[in-house]
């Protein structure tokens, strides 16, 4: 496996994802093995940002004392153009086939990808 390219899990304003070289698969969230194959030869990638909402689900419960103020706040299933799906927080108005791009908030005192329609990304509200 390649060096580890910063990503929003570190505080960098980045998605990265995994490509297999004996598969093709490609896999989110950091692995040892590719999910697919058990292959060890995995290549890391930064994504675009962009994608099409799957699925949506407004949070109006907060979770931990830290994500109260946000409440309520949207999460959402994105297919990435890349060929994976991940969660990941979203604007309120967004809707299944919308497309989308991500942009980096502070929530809960982390940075997290927040996405909005591709065709307003830079009005991007994840909360209220």
């Amino acid at each position: 496996m390649n060096e580890k390219l910063g990503d929003w899990t570190m505080g960098e304003a980045a998605i990265v994802y995994q490509n297999c070289r004996s598969c093709g698969a490609k896999q989110y969230f950091r692995r040892a093995f590719c999910a697919s194959c058990g292959a060890t030869d995995l290549v890391e990638q930064r994504a675009s940002g962009e994608g099409t909402i799957y699925a949506t689900c407004l949070v109006c419960r907060a979770a931990t004392p830290e994500t109260r103020a946000h409440v309520p706040y949207n999460l959402v299933l994105v297919d990435t153009v890349e060929g994976f799906r991940m969660m990941a927080h979203g604007e309120r108005n967004l809707a299944i086939g919308d497309s989308v791009t991500a942009r980096f908030v502070q929530f809960g005192g982390r940075l997290v990808p927040c996405f909005a329609k591709a065709s307003q990304p830079d009005k991007t509200e994840c909360w209220r």
